[in-house]
């Protein structure tokens, strides 16, 4: 626990309450400060975590109202910011969703022209890039002028380095609206898009049609040509940290480098921070002032402090602008332009104002800002030390030191809500790898790398000393922070809490960091309780709970018992990069509480069902695995029929392949039936009819089961009619992915499970299943139904694509076990 205050008790107990007391008594007169900044952005919030937007019409209606009243002042104008935030922000996103790729462009390829924007990113087998379509008379109309997130596949990596920021081109691709995963913990590829105004992705078609119409320009092309200055500059790995703190540019950091400065709690140094750009206005402002001290003639034109102002104003805009506009840079950026603003219109201008104009001016250029963990991170940080940190500390060296670990403290702690919130994740170890890397980073490396800059800007060849010499300090403290990062204790992985977790452990932060002499401070840890211990929702003993994860067109079912937990596949890993372990089954897993696995049974071999295994085993060591004999895919024993265990009055049996059968890939498959007293579930991997019909004529009464996983992902060679009603489900799943190209599910499969009697769901619209073998009956949690947001792209009733739903099976939220 950090004392925020270490001056006298009297002093102390003040200056938080006289700050609470002033904002209240400035509700009322202050059109832009921070309350009214503070319903605006909850405005902004509520219209964004609404399920769906409301009418155009209604919004608008809100907005005006809004007006009205904030013009009006006093507590009105704080609902009116409220209203006028819901409004803005709600009209916004309705204008970008109502952007984005239009059916009738879907999967079809288009002729694209237009620009490459920020900086591509080159992998070994594809090239990721966001280009500005032109508004040209050639494009559909509905593309014209949007902006498309879009691939280059080719094994050769010649091709698509020609691809340079800033440049124009001419290409085809295949084209889909934004559409993405959706699971416990998982990032939302949808609710980015919308962030990003992304109208769609796409796939280049022809590769070798693509052809260059204008060379590179402009900043983006400043800023990769000088981060490949540095990387043939600098020897060794240290020149990719480089590039990032000089420039933004991220691009060679590979997931081993993103785990350890998350696990560090150091992404917030290396994502260029507000530190950053007040250490370039700082110096831009001693430049404007030393020039105008050097010719004095300049002060009758504009006196001195105006140009030290203005300086530091065009140094901050202009370094958030080379480095991507990140919130943080543009955040400070705008803080230093009303703080100058201020002084030029010689009106005193307290910080807390400073940063409420600031959460107003960023919300107006873009509202949909509150998307990005940046925002809040950005601007919670500054808020926190506002509040908990003195007005004006001791002096003097210990007067810095205290302040710095004050600074620590109150960050470390206030943040950590918002961090579990949005990551699932709490760095143990990032308070102490701070204490090293802040002062030595933004000291001594950010400016050897911003002089750099200057320098190879000014004459090629002269900043190559300055990034050697930032690279060579980096690497000093970087072994100690590295073991720092790689401790198991080092980061902690938190379940997903419910809603109201987070504010309940701000407050409990609030509580806690109240000034000294106030009783019942540590009461405060209360508070955070729903927070780190969210209910785990696991079944009782004799109930099971299976989750099949959305991995795309892939498999991985997590089942659960009381005290148990079994991973029946992993997912796909293919070459582009994409590995659904990493990205989907790690996640969910972390985020549903799971500790770890006891057994894992890889179906077969195939890469869609086995390829996520390496990522899965480096966060859950895989103690037993259990796979067919002479698959791709090795275990430590067979999966054969026969075997048979019990975990918490819950029986699990496998039904196939025989001791006899062959390895012959989707035939081979491990068919495994989980049995409760309330019912029981069938996982068939990808089986076809061949099997089905074997496992009719030998085991008929091992296939009945209430809940089918439905076999090949709902491929027309599985789901014999005959196999479908010896099952009698009453609820099948099908795994697939979105828009896939082998049709999954296919309709005709559909149609005979819903003939038969089911329900039918599909991960690609309900995003992740979770069931329920309980006491109180057969209960089903779709993903995109129990977390829906306006950016959905698939709605979560009816009939969608010829899937049946029967909604007395359909409830989104479970009841409490």
């Amino acid at each position: 626990m950090v004392t925020p205050i270490a001056a006298p008790a009297s002093s102390t107990v003040s200056t938080p309450l006289r700050r609470l007391k002033v904002a209240i008594a400035a509700m009322s007169v202050a059109p832009f400060g921070p309350a009214s900044a503070a319903l605006l952005l909850a405005g902004v919030g509520a219209a964004l975590a609404l399920p769906s937007l409301p009418p155009w019409p209604l919004l608008a209606v809100a907005g005006v109202l809004g007006l009205g009243l904030f013009l009006r002042g006093g507590i009105p104008r704080l609902i009116g910011g409220f209203l006028l935030g819901l409004a803005y922000a709600g009209l916004q996103a309705a204008v970008v969703l109502a952007a984005q790729l239009p059916p009738s462009l879907q999967g079809q390829v288009v002729r694209l022209q237009g620009q490459v924007l920020e900086l591509p990113v080159h992998e070994p087998r594809r090239t990721r890039f966001l280009f500005q379509l032109d508004d040209a008379a050639t494009l559909p109309p509905a593309l014209r002028g949007q902006r498309l997130r879009l691939a280059w596949y080719e094994d050769d990596p010649r091709p698509r380095l020609q691809l340079r920021a800033g440049s124009r081109w001419v290409l085809q691709a295949r084209l889909r609206a934004p559409r993405g995963l959706r699971n416990p913990g998982g990032s939302d590829a949808e609710m980015y898009a919308l962030g990003a105004r992304i109208a769609a992705n796409g796939t280049l078609q022809k590769p070798a049609t693509a052809r260059q119409v204008t060379a590179p320009a402009g900043i983006d092309a400043w800023r990769e040509d000088m981060s490949d200055r540095i990387a043939a500059a600098v020897p060794g790995s240290s020149a990719r940290y480089v590039q990032a703190l000089a420039l933004g540019d991220t691009r060679a950091l590979d997931t081993r480098d993103w785990t350890r400065l998350r696990a560090a709690g150091l992404t917030h140094l290396i994502a260029i921070s507000g530190f950053h750009v007040g250490l370039v206005a700082g110096f831009c402002a001693l430049l404007a002032g030393a020039l105008w001290w050097l010719w004095p003639p300049l002060c009758r034109w504009l006196p001195r402090p105006f140009a030290a102002g203005a300086g530091a104003v065009l140094g901050a805009f202009g370094y958030a602008l080379l480095t991507g506009m990140a919130v943080p840079t543009v955040r400070t950026a705008v803080m230093i332009a009303v703080l100058v603003l201020a002084r030029w219109l010689r009106r005193r201008l307290g910080m807390a104002d400073t940063l409420a104009l600031g959460v107003w001016v960023l919300l107006v250029l873009d509202p949909l800002a509150v998307l990005g963990a940046g925002f809040w991170l950005s601007f919670a940080g500054v808020a926190w030390l506002l509040w908990c940190l003195p007005e004006g500390d001791g002096r003097g060296w210990r007067g810095l030191l205290g302040g710095f670990l004050a600074a620590q403290g109150v960050a470390s702690l206030g943040l950590l809500p918002l961090c579990v919130a949005l990551f699932g994740q709490a760095s143990l170890a990032g308070p102490l790898a701070n204490l090293v890397a802040v002062p030595w980073w933004s000291l001594v490396v950010v400016p050897l790398s911003l002089l750099g800059v200057l320098a190879e800007t000014l004459h090629a060849g002269w900043g190559a000393w300055c990034w050697q010499t930032a690279a060579a300090c980096f690497d000093l403290p970087w072994p100690l922070l590295a073991a720092i990062a790689d401790s198991p204790l080092a980061l902690a992985w938190l379940p997903q809490s419910r809603w109201y977790g987070v504010p309940l452990a701000l407050l409990g932060a609030l509580w806690l960091l109240l000034p000294r002499g106030l009783p019942g401070r540590w009461l405060g840890l209360l508070l955070w309780l729903p927070l780190l211990l969210p209910p785990r929702e696991l079944p009782a003993a004799g109930e099971a709970e299976l989750v099949v994860i959305d991995v795309g067109q892939g498999l991985s079912v997590l089942v659960r018992t009381a005290g148990h937990a079994l991973l029946y596949d992993m997912g796909p890993a293919l070459p582009d990069g994409f590995d659904a372990g990493e990205r989907a089954v790690v996640p969910a897993l972390h985020a549903l509480g799971v500790r770890h696995l006891d057994l894992a049974i890889i179906s077969h071999g195939d890469n869609d069902h086995a390829g996520g295994r390496e990522a899965v085993a480096a966060a859950f060591p895989l103690s037993r695995v259990l796979a067919p004999e002479g698959s791709p895919a090795r275990g430590d024993a067979p999966c054969l029929a026969g075997q048979q265990w019990q975990w918490d009055g819950v029986r699990f049996r496998v039904l196939h392949p025989g001791p006899d059968f062959p390895y012959l890939g989707n035939e081979a498959a491990c068919v495994l039936r989980v049995e409760t007293s309330h019912g029981s579930a069938l996982l068939l991997g990808d089986v076809g009819q061949y099997v089905e019909r074997k496992l009719l004529a030998e085991q008929p009464a091992a296939l009945r089961s209430d809940v089918v996983l439905v076999a090949h992902h709902g491929s027309a060679g599985s789901s014999a009619p005959e196999f479908v009603a010896a099952t009698g489900a009453r609820l099948a799943l099908v795994s697939s992915g979105a828009d896939n190209r082998f049709g999954h599910p296919r309709a005709q499969v559909v149609q005979r499970w819903c003939g038969a009697g089911a329900e039918v769901l599909d991960s690609a619209r309900s995003g992740a299943l979770r069931v329920w073998l309980a006491a109180s009956g057969l209960q089903l949690r779709e993903q995109r139904s129990a977390q829906a947001r306006p950016w959905d792209a698939v709605r979560r009733r009816g009939q969608v694509a010829g899937l049946c739903y029967a909604p007395e099976f359909s409830r989104p939220w479970r009841p409490e076990v």
